[in-house]
């Protein structure tokens, strides 16, 4: 019961403070309300990312971004508890997890994330969040306009090599996203340019990006304008834009983007519609007869406000998270979980 009440306590807080600002939409009547919500951060939250535990899927963390000149990367337990920060970081963005990069002959877990005020990307070892990275990685090297915000990390099925895909403020179309390779040097991790891509409206910016592994396909929002897809494999040479959808469905910025796995090539691409507190869900697999054409399927309200990032996983982790849990950041530095059935009952009633 304790839980549940600070659960309540906090949703209507948040509720409250949306309603008082004019800027911010209200949350939508019909909203999910959140399964719990975490202990808040002290400057602004901006993406999570799930590490599944090894062993113990139930001891899995969330690791999310404090986007602060004194901000860091903070873990969280499945009850929304602060379990640890890391070295303190200049307004770290986003942030991706992925598994097993060889370091000093050894497979470690990482959480890599973007320091907009250094031009780095961060890499830190999971599940102790320890830097790994020599105090940082530079990144646009060469390039006027640097400043990383998006970030997301891609495993190649055929050889488990790991790539970052990186976003920034502004940049050249064309060319606006880089793709690093990463390694391991000694007890370090290391990064190289492997690749420069991505169409640019120049309307907004580029920060929420999504890999697909087991597909190959990276996908990336150009924010008030659609959703753009690609293929995600650097040794393909094809830079070949292979889909963009959304472009009709939100009220301004496109976000955060998540994909939920119900097979290896089935599921959903949920898309944070931020100023309408509403995340747009698209099928994975794409449709019938075409595997790049997306149709929006659903619009899901959630009590998140302004939303900017969100992950998903399929993994048992046990607790009302026995189908997956989804985790989207929002305004009131939290982040919210929300039991996967929750979402899953609202896209069912959309297709009815």
């Amino acid at each position: 019961m304790k839980n549940k009440s600070l659960v309540a306590l906090l949703f209507l807080a948040v509720s409250f403070t949306a309603c008082k600002d004019d800027k911010l939409a209200p949350i939508q009547p019909n909203a999910l309300k959140p399964t719990t919500v975490t202990q808040a951060l002290p400057h602004d939250t901006d993406d999570p990312s799930i590490w599944i535990h090894p062993t113990d899927a139930s001891k899995s963390i969330i690791v999310g971004t404090d986007k602060d000149t004194d901000g860091g990367l903070y873990a969280f337990d499945l009850k929304g508890k602060i379990l640890k920060k890391s070295i303190p970081l200049k307004r770290p963005n986003n942030v991706d997890i992925a598994y097993g990069l060889l370091i000093d002959g050894k497979k470690v877990d990482i959480a890599i994330t973007t320091e907009r005020e250094s031009n780095k990307i961060r890499i830190f070892s999971l599940p102790d969040l320890e830097p790994i990275d020599n105090g940082g990685i530079p990144v646009f090297e060469g390039d006027v306009e640097r400043d990383p915000m998006g970030i997301a990390l891609y495993t190649r099925p055929s050889d488990k090599k790991i790539f970052a895909i990186v976003g920034r403020k502004t940049g050249t179309s064309g060319s606006y996203l880089w793709q690093y390779e990463l390694s391991g040097n000694g007890k370090f991790a290391t990064a190289k340019v492997v690749r420069k891509f991505g169409t640019y409206s120049g309307k907004k910016e580029i920060e929420a990006i999504a890999v697909d592994n087991e597909l190959d396909f990276v996908y990336y929002c150009d924010e008030q304008v659609g959703i753009r897809k690609y293929k995600a494999d650097p040794s393909l040479n094809d830079n070949k834009e292979l889909a963009f959808f959304g472009q009709k469905d939100f009220k301004a910025d496109h976000e955060g983007i998540a994909i939920y796995k119900k097979t290896d090539s089935t599921g959903y691409i949920l898309v944070s519609n931020q100023q309408a507190n509403s995340f747009m869900v698209y099928p994975r697999e794409g449709a019938k007869g075409n595997p790049n054409n997306h149709p929006l399927l659903a619009e899901i309200p959630t009590s998140t406000i302004e939303c900017d990032g969100a992950d998903v996983t399929n993994v048992n982790l046990g607790g009302a998270y026995k189908n997956g849990l989804f985790v989207a950041m929002s305004n009131g530095m939290t982040f919210h979980y929300y039991a996967w059935d929750l979402i899953q009952k609202r896209i069912d009633e959309a297709k009815k």
